[in-house]
C-alpha cells in the first residue's frame, strides 16, 4: 500500500506531506484547489510520463517521493531480479524533474530507470480516472476485462504462447518465400554457368596443360626440324663430331705419359662424349614421337580456345572459373533445399493452425461460462448503486484468430425497463458509465493482488442515493485493498477514514497549494461546506457531524 507521499515544488504545491490510511483516503477541495496535479503527481513517482511545466515556477526541480509498505510477493520477486535491497517489506520510489525536462528515478535511493518504475507502478497501484469509462466504450478492450473477472489466465497464456509461435512461423514463411521468390533471377544465372560448364569437365590447371600442348604442336613442324638439325650436327656420317672428339683424346693419349697434367682433360673428354652419344639418341627419339595426330591436334586447339574464350567471358582466373561452378552447384542445392524448407515449414504452420484453434476454443469455452457469471455479479453491483432495472449481456460470438483469441466481446445494457440490452457506448450516460466501472472495479478487487486503486472523480454525473452508494461500495472495497478517492460528493467524503483536504491559497502574490489531513473536526466543517457552500449553517454542520458519526467503519 501506498503509506506516505512526500511532494516538493509541484506546479502550485510547494511542499506537502501527505499521510494515508491502509483502507479508504478522500481527497476533497474546492475546482481548481489542485486535486488533479496531485493525481499527476502519484503518476509521476509511478513512472508515467510528466513534462517540465509540471515543475513550480521559479524551482529547479519537482520531487516526489512515495513510501509502499505491505509489498506483494510479486512485487518483492521482481526486486530480487533487480537486485535492489530492502527491508521491512517497504520501499520508497523517488521521481525527480527538473526545469529543464530532465528526469531522475530512483528506488531506495538507487537510480532506476522510468521504466522499472513503471513496471513496479504497475504492480503498486490501480488508478482509474474520467478516462477509463473509455474502456468500456471500446468492445476491443471488453474480453480483457471478462478476463481480468475470470482470474485464471492460464487459457489466455497458454492461447497466446501458441498464437506468437504460429506468427512466428508464419512470419518466418513469409520472408523465406519473398527471399525465395527474389532470388529466381539469381537462379537462372547460376543454372546457366552449371549448364555452360558442366558438359566440359574441367579439371584445375587444365588451362596451363592445354596452353603447354598447344604451344607444342602449333609448332610442332618447327621442332621436328630443330631435333632432326641438331641430331645431324652431332652424328653426321660425314662430318661426326663424336669422331673430331674421338680423335684429340688419341692425341692427348699420346703424350699423357709424358705429360700427366692431360689425364683429366682427357676424362672430360670422355664425358663429353659420352653426354654427346646420349643427347643424340635422346634428339633422335624426340624426333621420332613428334608424329602428328590430327586428331588430338583438333582436340588441343579446339580445348584451347574454349578455354581462353571462358576466361575472357568471365575475366576471372581458370581455377576461379572451375570453383564458380563449384560453387553455383552448391547454391543451386541451398536454394532447393529452401524449397523443401518452404513446404516443411508450411506443413509445420498447418499444425501449429491446428492446435491454436483447439486452445482458441478452449479460450472461448471458459469465456462463456465466466459470462455467466460476470452477467450475475455485475448486475448484482449495479442494482446495489441504484440501477435496480439494470440488465446487463455480454454479446459472445466467434472471430478471426487474434492475439486475444477467437472471441468477440462486447459488453450491452439496458438501464431501463422494457428496453432491450444494447452498446453500453450508444445508451450509458456519464453517471451510468462511472458506476458501471466501479461495478467492474469491485468484482475484480478480489481477482488480483494490486494494493491500492485510485479513484479520480468516480463520481462524475452521480448524486443523492446514488452517490451514498458509490460511497459504501468505495468504503467495502477499502476493505480489500487502500483506496484513494477524489471526489465532490459529500456522501463519499463522509465514509472515508482518512479525509485530506487540497486547498489553494494566495500568500504574498504566489498561489500556493496545501494538503492538510483533517480531524474530526475538520472533517465536520469541510463536509459541510461541501453540502452547503462556504458558509455552512449551523443546521448543515450538525448534519455533517451526524453523516461522518453515521457512516464511520465499524470495527
Amino acid at each position: 500500500m501506498l503509506k506516505e507521499l512526500y511532494i516538493e515544488n509541484l506546479a502550485v504545491i510547494q511542499s506537502a506531506v501527505i499521510p494515508l490510511s491502509e483502507n479508504f483516503n478522500v481527497f476533497t477541495g474546492e475546482t481548481g484547489a489542485g486535486k488533479s496535479i496531485l493525481i499527476n503527481g502519484i503518476n509521476a513517482v509511478l513512472g508515467q510520463r510528466v513534462t517540465k511545466d509540471i515543475v513550480r515556477t521559479g524551482s529547479s526541480k519537482s520531487i516526489i517521493t512515495a513510501l509502499f509498505t505491505g509489498l506483494s510477493d510479486k512485487v518483492k520477486n521482481r526486486l530480487y531480479e533487480l537486485g535492489i535491497q530492502f527491508s521491512d517489506d517497504e520501499i520508497t520510489v523517488t521521481r525527480e524533474i527538473s526545469a529543464d525536462g530532465g528526469s531522475i528515478a530512483r528506488i531506495n535511493n538507487r537510480i532506476s530507470t522510468v521504466s522499472v518504475l513503471r513496471e513496479l507502478g504497475e504492480m503498486l497501484i490501480n488508478i482509474h480516472g474520467q478516462h477509463d469509462n473509455q474502456i468500456l466504450l471500446a468492445p476491443e478492450l471488453h474480453p480483457s476485462i471478462l478476463d481480468g473477472f475470470g482470474g485464471n489466465d492460464t487459457y489466455l497464456n497458454d492461447y497466446r504462447e501458441a498464437f506468437k509461435n504460429l506468427q512466428n512461423m508464419a512470419r518466418k514463411l513469409v520472408e523465406l518465400k519473398k527471399e525465395y521468390q527474389s532470388v529466381n533471377a539469381r537462379m537462372n544465372y547460376l543454372e546457366s554457368i552449371i549448364d555452360e560448364l558442366e558438359p566440359l569437365e574441367l579439371e584445375y590447371d587444365e588451362d596451363k596443360q592445354i596452353e603447354e600442348e598447344y604451344n607444342i604442336l602449333k609448332n610442332s613442324t618447327d621442332i621436328i626440324k630443330a631435333l632432326s638439325g641438331a641430331k645431324l650436327n652431332i652424328s653426321n656420317d660425314d662430318e661426326c663430331i663424336i669422331d673430331s672428339i674421338n680423335d684429340a683424346e688419341s692425341t692427348l693419349e699420346s703424350v699423357a705419359d709424358v705429360y700427366s697434367a692431360v689425364r683429366p682433360l682427357i676424362e672430360r673428354i670422355n664425358s663429353v662424349k659420352i653426354e654427346l652419344s646420349d643427347i643424340a639418341s635422346e634428339l633422335s627419339h624426340n624426333a621420332d614421337s613428334m608424329e602428328i595426330d590430327e586428331e588430338r591436334m583438333d582436340y588441343v586447339f579446339k580445348r584451347h580456345d574454349m578455354i581462353n574464350g571462358l576466361k575472357r567471358k568471365y575475366n576471372i582466373e581458370f581455377n576461379d572459373i572451375i570453383k564458380l561452378f563449384n560453387d553455383s552447384q552448391k547454391e543451386i542445392s541451398d536454394m532447393e533445399c529452401s524449397s523443401d524448407m518452404i513446404d516443411k515449414l508450411t506443413q509445420q504452420k498447418e499444425k501449429l493452425l491446428e492446435d491454436v484453434t483447439e486452445k482458441a476454443k478452449t479460450l472461448y469455452s471458459y469465456r462463456k461460462k465466466t459470462a455467466i457469471s460476470f452477467i450475475s455479479r455485475v448486475t448484482e453491483e449495479l442494482r446495489f448503486l441504484d440501477m435496480p432495472n439494470v440488465i446487463i449481456d455480454v454479446k459472445h460470438e466467434k472471430g478471426k484468430l487474434s492475439i486475444n483469441g477467437m472471441d468477440t466481446v462486447e459488453f450491452l445494457i439496458s438501464a431501463n425497463k422494457g428496453e432491450e440490452p444494447k452498446p453500453i457506448a450508444k445508451i450509458a450516460s456519464g453517471g451510468e458509465l462511472s458506476r458501471i466501472m466501479l461495478a467492474l472495479k469491485t468484482v475484480i478487487a478480489d481477482k488480483d493482488d494490486i494494493p491500492t486503486l485510485i479513484f479520480d472523480e468516480i463520481d462524475t454525473g452521480v448524486s443523492g442515493r446514488a452517490a451514498q452508494k458509490i460511497g459504501i461500495k468505495l468504503q467495502e472495497i477499502s476493505s480489500l485493498r487502500q483506496v484513494l478517492c477524489v471526489t465532490h460528493l459529500s456522501q463519499i467524503a463522509v465514509m472515508a477514514d482518512n479525509h485530506l483536504l487540497i486547498e489553494k491559497k494566495t500568500i504574498n502574490d504566489t498561489t500556493v497549494t496545501s494538503v492538510t489531513q483533517l480531524d474530526f473536526s475538520g472533517r465536520v466543517n469541510e463536509v459541510a461546506r461541501i453540502m452547503g457552500g462556504e458558509n455552512p449553517s449551523e443546521l448543515m454542520i450538525k448534519n455533517a457531524q451526524e453523516q461522518l458519526i453515521l457512516n464511520a467503519r465499524k470495527s
